[in-house]
């Protein structure tokens, strides 16, 4: 779960995820911070309360909590799909389905802002190729109500088995060289 960063200077940086899926958000990530800078703008992440125009009174964190809730919260399930087992995730639809069980949301539309929001967020996270490229920005909303777009938390300890993911490609190379610094990478 490692990648390389060459800086402007030849410098190589080496970057080691906990797993696949958070190695692929971060390159992901960087890649966005990347084209930003390169197409001459400040990178700056966007406020999805802003952009969205999301009212004052919804805690997202609070959402998010509910939403982890053993009890009454989302389902974690074990999920099958083109020859991968993902752990520890949920479909689109069962978002929507609790936000509107739960009195959080009006409709299914409101379902898919707030949801989307999550998403923006960092409280959800997509898993498997459907749901990553709506989050990607292929799709109308980044968030999708289906049941074959799989999410999962973020702490959740998803994994998904059977996995070849290397949408973003990273080239698998003999790593040499001494670690110069070592430490945990956390995304906000």
């Amino acid at each position: 779960f490692v990648f390389k960063l060459t800086a402007a200077k030849q410098q190589d940086h080496f970057f080691q995820a906990a797993y696949l899926e958070e190695r692929d958000a971060w390159v992901r990530d960087i890649k966005k911070a990347i084209h930003c800078i390169d197409g001459g703008q400040r990178f700056a992440r966007k406020s999805t309360r802003k952009s969205i125009r999301l009212p004052e009174t919804i805690n997202l964190s609070a959402l998010y909590l509910s939403m982890k809730d053993p009890e009454k919260g989302i389902k974690e399930l074990k999920l099958e799909k083109d020859k991968k087992v993902f752990n520890h995730c949920f479909t689109g639809t069962s978002v929507i389905d609790w936000l509107v069980s739960s009195n959080s949301i009006r409709n299914r539309k409101e379902g898919l802002m707030l949801a989307s929001s999550l998403l923006n967020e960092g409280y959800l996270q997509p898993a498997g190729d459907t749901s990553k490229a709506a989050a990607e920005g292929l799709s109308d909303t980044p968030f999708l109500d289906l049941s074959d777009a799989y999410y999962y938390f973020p702490d959740s300890g998803f994994f998904c088995e059977g996995n070849s993911s290397d949408d973003d490609v990273v080239l698998k190379e003999e790593f040499r060289g001494i670690v110069v610094k070592q430490g945990c990478l956390l995304k906000q």
